[in-house]
């Protein structure tokens, strides 16, 4: 049902506060007239991100595993990084993020999915990418913080999706990007 979608809605913002500024995103407090009053939210302001899922000629899935405080885990991953870059695409912040993370590049690049992370709690939105014939990179690109001992693995896509169905992957965009992915692939089958 292609009418099904998401609706924008123009509030009267009544006031709109910066409650923190940090490092990599702002919280924001907003008051905005809705219904018949008013209503105030905090809420995390983020640039957005891109997401890779690089999948490989044998079916296998480029992982990386880094530790992610929030969680206290060294969770599972696709590729991904912010857009942080003044007026840069986020197909070329997804390329940019497979080089810097896993040196590779991608012969083929396709958008599955653009997803809002959290609309309760911030205005982040994060474009998924499928990217095949991979190749190897020499890159200088120096990692460090959680980057710096990050692991790199590749794992058949079906092995990553057990291990989101059953709970072992928690990561929303790794699940996000790897059924995304499977459908896509699912489809291009059906149509051959």
């Amino acid at each position: 049902m292609e009418s099904l979608r998401d609706e924008p809605v123009d509030l009267e913002v009544v006031a709109s506060d910066l409650v923190y500024r940090g490092a990599v995103w702002d919280v924001r407090s907003d008051t905005v007239r809705y219904g018949e009053g008013e209503m105030t939210r905090q809420y995390v302001e983020h640039p957005g991100a891109a997401a890779v899922v690089a999948l490989d000629d044998e079916g296998r899935v480029v992982l990386i595993q880094q530790y992610r405080q929030p969680i206290k885990e060294r969770d599972w991953e696709i590729p991904a990084g912010l857009l942080d870059v003044d007026g840069e695409p986020p197909l070329e912040t997804a390329k940019r993020e497979l080089t810097e993370e896993v040196d590779l590049a991608a012969e083929r690049w396709q958008h599955l999915v653009s997803v809002h992370t959290t609309p309760g709690g911030n205005d982040e939105i994060v474009h998924l990418f499928l990217a095949r014939g991979l190749s190897d990179v020499v890159t200088d690109y120096e990692r460090e913080h959680e980057e710096s001992d990050m692991r790199v693995e590749r794992v058949p896509l079906a092995d990553v999706i057990d291990g989101v169905l059953a709970g072992r992957l928690r990561n929303g965009i790794l699940a996000t990007g790897v059924l995304a992915a499977a459908e896509v692939l699912r489809r291009e089958a059906a149509s051959a």
